[in-house]
């Protein structure tokens, strides 16, 4: 054990096996000889050093082992040769160095390349010092120049509004002179009347010699100084020719303003007066719509019998989608609307309601005549005092013999025929013959007849393929939009459509005396709450005027709900210009930049008011439904010509502050008395008499404003009266008594027409119906119901539209359906729309629909296109 080589196996090798690997059973084999390590020796020598430090206690111990160290490392140096360990240590040491020169190297880099970053680092700083300075700099510059911008504008502004205050004083001083102008003018007019009866009486006024001027003509020129600056435009206001023009004219009879025909004319010797309201009536043109076309659709009622049925099968399915591409393709509806034989005779009501509405009635007959039809074919063609267009279809068969009310019908029909513009077929072969040429006749009638179009060729086109219509129309020059004048129309019959007065008379004297106030004036601001009567004083006042003064000009514009094509403040002031335009006999473009338009009415205004002697009122009705209306109506506040008059009504709630100061007529609540009176008139209509405890009930609860309010007091009678007919009274009056405002009577009138409904089918059309008119732009049309809901009868989409129609929730305007108040809007909102959700699915439900029917009218389109060029 002395020795190193007793550690090893003589053999030369031991072979261990590795039972610490996974495989186990692996054998490694160890080397006889071990060289020894630098770190074998000095752990050797620690372990030596540390035997020495040990103590006294431990100096044998260690002197046991050093000795047995030694021994050791004699017999091992026996072994191994010294050379091996110099050899090793050098190669060690030239590591070693190497090492030492590389590190120190990196650190001499490194050195270098901090001492370098250092010196970027100083540069930056100072080229980011020399940047804030500058920074700084800009920034003062910006400042100084924003306050320059500020103050700027602050003289601006100020030099804008002494600019605008100087314009109102001038044209103030201007049309006051005019207004003096006129009375001059007026009472110069006055003596020349004078002058010409007492020269007719054979009076000698004059000497003729003497006289500078024409026997027949008075020339008065104002000094020439002022016209030239009037003429010129001061301060860039659009000058108000309308005394400058009469002053420079010959009074030889009437002044022909507004006309071509020269004074000297036969014209010459009639009564100025007379002349005057003669051109007025005439400038009252407006766009001629037939009778027969009821906002803006063609409607084709179908009357027929079980012996007619297959014709009429043939006519809806193989000419009625005809008939409405030829209408639609032209700008109106078409809509072929007919009834199932209605046994019981629950339609009856709502059948005579169509016929009034029909544009176009045919009567499909055989032999027979029901005595269920007997009373529709009367309305329909014996009391058509209209005289509108009407078609009988009589299919004859040999062997067969008309019936006497058939004939008698149309004896009588024939007897009327020309009055009331009756056509009768009489067809003896297949039933498709006959129904082509009643589609012949009725695509006749409605271009003729109905539309008004010009007489065509009708038996040289080819019948089965489509109308050869203009890629264009061209109307020449039409001063006037058809379909929004037609919208304004219907507008202004249903506001005046009231067979009740409201004891207007108070408000229509403080109108009157507006019209006769000496000018200048600002406008006439009529207020009052929702449903107080706006609309129905001022239509009813239009009325009046018209009738009593036709000399006057009125101009009148009726705003929807908001975010309809009546409230967009461009399309007002169009259509407006387009009116001032009209009436003034001027033809020239018209520019779409609704900036233009805002800055060109009043100039128009005043160049129309410089020729027309009567007055000029402009009336607009829920003009505080325009949005952003003080912005786009800024014409308002500037004084106004000395013959314009401005009126509009406001909701008291939603009136613009700046407006407030004008001079305001308001609308106060109806009294009880007449509230009540209202009320028992509509049920006085129906021929329902209430007792003396309800009419006590009435008037207990018609005591407070809201239950007083004109269109609460109008839709509790249509309720009472509604509710007489079914014959449950008291229970509606008891539930009309509980509402105390209008929205909450809305609300029981829906639920009041749901429980009239057959089935739960109905209720839902009728949801949904009104959830789509409510999300709509304009409304939906009929035939756009009836293409959402195709499963739907006609007979049950139109019994809802009366039911709706006739308690004053949905109104026709050109063509489509829409709620006839915004209380009645408001109040299906919030009963079936409250859900943000409900209201987007509606809404894309129409979105898709009408992309759908857009996709279609483009692939028509080109087909069409390409068969022309072929």
């Amino acid at each position: 054990m002395g020795t190193a080589s007793s550690l090893v196996s003589p053999t030369g090798g031991e072979v261990i096996e590795d039972t610490y690997g996974a495989g186990g059973g692996e054998a490694c084999e160890i080397p006889v000889e071990v060289k020894p390590k630098a770190r074998l020796l000095r752990s050797s020598f620690r372990r030596g050093a540390a035997a020495a430090g040990a103590g006294p206690g431990s100096l044998p111990r260690a002197a046991g082992a050093a000795g047995l160290l030694g021994a050791s490392f004699k017999s091992t140096g026996s072994s191994v040769p010294e050379l091996e360990y110099a050899a090793e240590y050098e190669r060690l040491k030239k590591e070693y160095e190497i090492f030492r020169v590389s590190k120190n190297q990196e650190l001499l880099s490194m050195g270098r390349r901090e001492a370098k970053l250092d010196t970027e680092n100083k540069r930056l700083r100072a080229e980011l010092q020399a940047l804030q300075k500058t920074y700084q700099k800009i920034l003062r510059e910006k400042e100084s120049a924003l306050e320059a911008k500020y103050q700027a504008m602050e003289r601006a502004a100020t030099f804008e509004h002494d600019r605008d205050k100087v314009k109102r004083q001038f044209k103030i001083f201007r049309e006051t002179k005019e207004n003096e102008i006129q009375d001059l003018l007026r009472a110069k007019r006055e003596l020349e009347s004078k002058l010409q009866r007492l020269q007719a009486q054979g009076i000698q006024v004059f000497d003729p010699g003497e006289s500078d001027s024409d026997d027949n003509c008075t020339d008065v020129t104002a000094s020439g100084t002022q016209c030239e600056y009037w003429a010129g435009g001061a301060l860039g206001s659009e000058p108000s020719l309308g005394s400058m023009m009469q002053l420079q004219q010959s009074f030889r009879g009437p002044e022909l303003a507004h006309s071509s025909v020269d004074v000297e004319g036969p014209f010459a010797n009639v009564n100025r007066d007379d002349w005057d309201v003669a051109v007025a009536s005439l400038l009252q043109v407006t766009p001629l719509f037939s009778q027969s076309l009821w906002s803006n659709t063609v409607r084709c009622y179908l009357i027929y019998t079980d012996e007619t049925q297959t014709e009429v099968d043939l006519f809806l399915k193989d000419y009625s989608p005809k008939l409405k591409r030829m209408c639609e393709t032209m700008g109106y509806f078409f809509h072929a609307i007919y009834f199932p034989i209605d046994v019981e005779n629950r339609y009856l009501t709502i059948r005579k309601w169509e016929i009034e509405k029909s544009s176009l009635v045919i009567l499909f007959i055989h032999s027979t005549l029901p005595s269920l039809l007997v009373e529709d074919c009367e309305e329909a063609f014996l009391r058509n005092s209209e005289g509108k267009p009407r078609l009988i279809y009589h299919r004859l068969e040999d062997g067969k013999v008309t019936s006497d009310s058939v004939q008698q019908l149309i004896d009588q029909v024939c007897n009327l025929k020309k009055a009331h513009k009756a056509k009768i077929i009489d067809h003896s072969g297949a039933p498709a013959e006959g129904v082509y040429k009643t589609y012949i006749c009725v695509e006749k009638t409605i271009k003729q007849d109905i539309l008004g179009l010009e007489s065509t060729d009708l038996e040289t086109k080819d019948l089965g393929t489509e109308e050869s219509i203009p890629e264009e129309d061209d109307f020449g020059d039409v001063l006037w939009d058809i379909h929004d004048e037609q919208e304004q129309m219907e507008a202004f019959q249903q506001a005046s459509n009231s067979v009740h007065e409201l004891g207007f008379e108070k408000y229509y004297q403080r109108l009157n005396d507006l019209v006769a106030a000496p000018a200048p004036i600002p406008p006439l601001l009529v207020s009052g709450g929702p449903g107080s009567g706006k609309s129905l004083l001022l239509s009813k006042w239009i009325q009046l005027q018209q009738k009593s003064s036709p000399s006057i000009l009125i101009l009148s514009h009726f705003v929807g709900r908001p975010m309809s094509t009546s409230s967009e403040s461009s399309l007002i002031i169009k259509r407006l210009t387009l009116k001032l335009m009209q009436h003034s006999w001027s033809v020239s473009a018209l520019t779409l930049d609704p900036t233009k338009l805002l800055e060109e009415f009043p100039r128009w205004l005043e160049k129309l008011s410089a020729r027309h002697q009567g007055s000029i009122i402009i009336i607009i009705d829920s003009i505080d439904q325009v949005q952003q209306v003080e912005k786009h109506m800024k014409w308002l506040i500037d004084p106004l010509p000395v013959n314009v008059r401005v009126i509009v009504s406001v909701n008291v709630e939603t009136c613009p502050a700046a407006w407030r100061l004008w001079p305001t007529l308001h609308l106060d609540p109806l009294n009880p008395k007449d509230a009540k009176s209202i009320i028992i008139a509509e049920c006085h209509s129906v021929d329902i008499k209430l007792s003396k405890e309800q009419e006590k009930k009435l008037e207990r609860h018609c005591c407070c404003p809201t239950t007083c309010n004109a269109l609460y007091v109008t839709l509790f009678g249509k309720m009472m009266a509604h509710a007489g007919k079914r014959g449950n009274l008291d229970k509606i009056l008891h539930q009309c008594l509980q509402c105390q405002d209008t929205a909450s009577l809305y609300r029981l009138v829906l639920h009041s027409i749901q429980e009239s409904m057959a089935s739960d089918v109905e209720r839902e059309l009728m949801r949904q119906i009104l959830c789509l008119i409510n999300v709509s732009h304009n409304g939906v049309s009929e035939s756009e119901l009836m293409e959402l809901y195709p499963e739907t009868p006609w007979a049950i989409l139109t019994s809802l539209i009366y039911s709706l129609h006739s308690m004053r929730l949905l109104t026709y305007g050109c063509g489509l359906l829409r709620f006839q108040h915004l209380q009645a809007w408001e109040t299906v909102r919030l009963e079936y729309m409250e859900d943000a959700t409900v209201i987007s699915s509606y809404r894309q439900k129409l979105i898709s629909y009408f992309t759908l029917q857009l996709r279609l009218w483009c692939l028509c389109r080109g087909l069409w296109k390409s068969e022309k060029q072929l």
